[in-house]
């Protein structure tokens, strides 16, 4: 998980979550999930129009959707996603998909790696039944965390790569960035290639001055969405 001295909300603290997924059973199982571990589901509904209703009704520190809903059943979470952020650019948003494809994503992960700021996650749902990790990865994108999941990542890592986006990178650096976006610290990543923090920063330096990053936001964030965007 990242770094909690760059994140401002307070970890463990209890969170105000509004919910969509259109699947009444797991929509019930991830009410019960979250509200076990102290958490309020302010609302819990199954379009992207009672999404967009919901949180500006009750405004909560987090919304949790997914990609494919009512009315249109395609990227409605999205869009309703994307629509809040226009009216909220601070609101944390985590994404849960049966799919390791995020084309859809693009408006949000530029919206996102503009502000560098507000929480995004992105979920395979099947993550969902690994409970801790689900719930970690909510706080820590309340607290202003990136987390994708490690199977999109390994996907999108290597057509980026095929593509010319990250062709500069070397297979290290590429290594390194994976983990970036799975929010881990370079004391996280260190311990799990098994070299010195002092390698991790020489490999995040050479990242950083690899891609186009706009110095405006956090490189950090931005470094690990590259990738994403370069499916445009």
């Amino acid at each position: 998980m990242p770094d909690p001295d760059i994140l401002s909300y307070p970890a463990g603290s209890a969170l105000r979550i509004v919910l969509a997924e259109d699947s009444p059973l797991l929509r019930a199982g991830i009410v019960t999930v979250v509200e076990s571990d102290g958490h309020t589901v302010c609302a819990a509904v199954g379009t992207g129009d009672d999404l967009v209703a919901a949180t500006l009704a009750h405004r909560p520190d987090l919304i949790v959707t997914d990609v494919r809903m009512p009315p249109n059943h395609t990227d409605d979470g999205i869009r309703a996603a994307l629509h809040l952020r226009g009216h909220r650019p601070d609101l944390p948003i985590l994404i849960l998909s049966q799919y390791t494809t995020v084309a859809s994503l693009d408006d949000l992960i530029g919206d996102g790696a503009s502000a560098g700021r507000a929480g995004l996650g992105y979920l395979l749902k099947d993550r969902v039944a690994h409970v801790r990790h689900f719930l970690d990865t909510l706080s820590a994108i309340a607290r202003g965390a990136t987390v994708i999941d490690p199977d999109i990542i390994t996907a999108l890592i290597g057509r980026a790569g095929r593509h010319g986006t990250l062709s500069t990178l070397s297979p290290r650096e590429r290594e390194v960035l994976a983990l970036i976006a799975q929010g881990m610290t370079n004391h996280q990543i260190a311990s799990r290639l098994t070299v010195s923090e002092a390698a991790v920063r020489k490999h995040v330096g050479n990242i950083f001055a690899k891609l186009p990053l706009d110095d405006s936001g956090d490189r950090r964030v931005l470094a690990a969405l590259t990738y994403l965007n370069s499916e445009r």
